[in-house]
């Protein structure tokens, strides 16, 4: 995976100008992602933070970087190395994002923040806002779950995304309840901090959320039901499938929709920054 993400980093680099720094945040290692020039005026009190996708296993460094650069490219953003399994488990990550999160909180006001991720990603940032929402932590202005969510993989896509894109077989049974990965391995699918989908208590404190996928992603189908949730719940959500693509496709800077994607990105900060955070 390491290759792969370096891969996709120096297409970053031909497409999008930033600079990275790289410090600790509550003792959590970050790079500090900035575009080159001048920062616009409505940018300068905003802060993003990238929850990078790997499995909760991998994806730390230049893998991060992918996923931070394209929207860095206009406003800054923190990605942090967050623990990791096999050597950590849940809630680890959780507690990471938090730290950085409550670290930004001193000099950013929370409606001015968002956390974002894709893949694993996704899923660490609704784990989180269900984290800050237990430890009583104004939450941040709005989230991005991208290509993950809030909850264990279920629907068609789960079952239709081999045939569709690798040519093999309809998986067989009924997917499970949890993730399949080490990281959460022994916690229950009650624990809402680890699958908020699941609390109506969670989710109706969320801020607005969007939600971006292909849509050939197996996580397509439970995106569509994170979005459903959140709309009969009364939090703004937006939810944009683009067609034919497959999970995590926003890597791929040389694609047309992948451009598209960074775009809405853009203009769902620029609409919902700024704006009071619900109260817990």
């Amino acid at each position: 995976m390491a290759r792969y993400n370096d891969d996709r980093l120096t297409e970053m680099r031909r497409h999008f100008r930033t600079t990275e720094r790289r410090e600790t945040m509550g003792g959590v290692p970050v790079e500090v992602v900035r575009p080159i020039g001048k920062t616009p005026a409505r940018n300068v009190s905003r802060a993003l933070i990238n929850v990078h996708g790997g499995a909760l296993l991998w994806g730390a460094g230049s893998g991060a970087l992918v996923e931070a650069i394209p929207i860095a490219a206009t406003m800054g953003v923190v990605t942090l190395d967050y623990r990791l399994a096999p050597e950590h488990r849940f809630p680890a990550a959780s507690q990471d994002v938090a730290t950085v999160y409550v670290a930004l909180l001193r000099r950013v006001r929370p409606e001015n923040i968002v956390i974002y991720g894709c893949s694993a990603g996704g899923i660490g940032t609704a784990q989180t806002v269900a984290w800050l929402r237990r430890a009583r932590v104004p939450p941040p202005g709005a989230i991005g779950t991208f290509c993950g969510t809030g909850a264990a993989y279920a629907g068609d896509s789960a079952y239709l995304v081999d045939p569709l894109t690798t040519g093999g077989r309809i998986r067989a049974g009924v997917p499970p309840d949890i993730l399949p990965t080490v990281y959460l391995k022994g916690v229950p699918a009650s624990d809402v901090l680890a699958y908020p989908l699941r609390s109506d208590a969670v989710m109706a404190t969320l801020p607005p959320v969007l939600q971006l996928a292909g849509g050939r992603d197996f996580a397509a189908s439970i995106l569509t039901a994170q979005h459903r949730k959140l709309s009969a719940l009364g939090v703004p959500s937006e939810l944009q499938i683009f067609d034919g693509l497959g999970h995590a496709f926003l890597v791929w800077p040389d694609m047309a929709e992948s451009t598209e994607a960074y775009r809405l990105s853009a203009d769902f900060l620029d609409r919902h920054l700024g704006v009071r955070a619900k109260s817990h």
